[in-house]
């Protein structure tokens, strides 16, 4: 929604301000200029871009109009409740019970009881993958600690690729803006001798490929990047508690040590408090969470 807004914004102030300036809209619509400078960009992005990355474009465009489900409070809770009953489950009920759930996560109660969990593919890999070896007797907990870092490292720097894509087209949007215009001049020169109205025209026409370039690129494009690194810095962030959570149960920790280690790890804009987590504990073990 933000990301529309900011659009929204970006479009009124610079048509009002050349409105206000007595500015005449049908001189910036030079469809040409726009083919040349957006499709220029999209296809040096297809020929730089490695295949798997491209396909992952979809993911980011959703998560630029929705935004991350992974920069609220909710989620964190969600987080603390999932390895309170998973911790509680395994002291209770064993390794048994544990292990269905982790085999079979969507036919699991405990995973649709957390829906912010269970609808990330990825979150939901990560957990299954990881707490199946601990389940399995395999590796120690610093062993596992290391092999998620690893795993980490993978998927961010995916991430980081998606956001490159983006910044490598508002780095390059300037210079196929001026390539628009080069062009603009070269067809207003081969019309030299038309008369100064026709050739004020063309060269107007020319300029708008520089001016499409750069607003495209300061205005829509370098931004987009910049939503998508503070989205994926959340998400980050969100992993790096999973494994903290994830490390803990495998130490065999209490249920309330895990949620407070985990805690103790959230960024402060999302952090629950003591009081907050506690309420929310409570309310798992009575029956009142969902």
């Amino acid at each position: 929604m933000l990301f529309i807004i900011g659009a929204i914004m970006v479009i009124g102030c610079v048509v009002g301000g050349y409105l206000l300036d007595e500015g005449h809209l049908a001189v910036l619509w030079q469809p040409s200029e726009w083919v040349i400078i957006f499709g220029a960009a999209v296809g040096g992005t297809v020929i730089g871009t490695p295949g798997p990355i491209l396909k992952q474009m979809g993911f980011a465009f959703k998560t630029l109009v929705s935004g991350t489900p992974y920069a609220k409070k909710d989620a964190y809770l969600q987080m603390l409740g999932f390895f309170f009953e998973l911790s509680k489950m395994m002291r209770t009920k064993g390794v048994k019970e544990v292990e269905q759930h982790i085999d079979h996560p969507h036919e699991s109660s405990l995973f649709q009881k957390y829906p912010l969990l269970s609808k990330d593919h990825h979150v939901e890999a990560f957990i299954c993958d990881n707490v199946r070896l601990i389940v399995m007797g395999s590796g120690m907990p610093n062993q596992l600690d290391e092999l998620m870092d690893e795993e980490l490292n993978i998927h961010h720097t995916e991430r980081n690729m998606i956001m490159g894509v983006f910044q490598t087209m508002a780095d390059g949007m300037p210079a196929l803006g001026i390539v628009a215009a080069v062009l603009g001049v070269i067809n207003t020169m081969g019309n030299i001798t038309e008369p100064p109205a026709i050739l004020g025209h063309l060269i107007g026409a020319a300029l708008v490929g520089t001016f499409s370039g750069v607003l495209l690129a300061y205005g829509f494009v370098g931004p987009i990047s910049k939503n998508l690194e503070g989205a994926f810095t959340s998400e980050a962030a969100f992993y790096i508690c999973l494994k903290v959570g994830i490390v803990n149960f495998a130490r065999q920790l209490s249920p309330q040590i895990i949620v407070e280690f985990t805690r103790k790890h959230m960024p402060a804009a999302v952090r629950p408090s003591f009081a907050e987590s506690e309420e929310y504990m409570n309310s798992l073990t009575s029956g009142g969470a969902s």
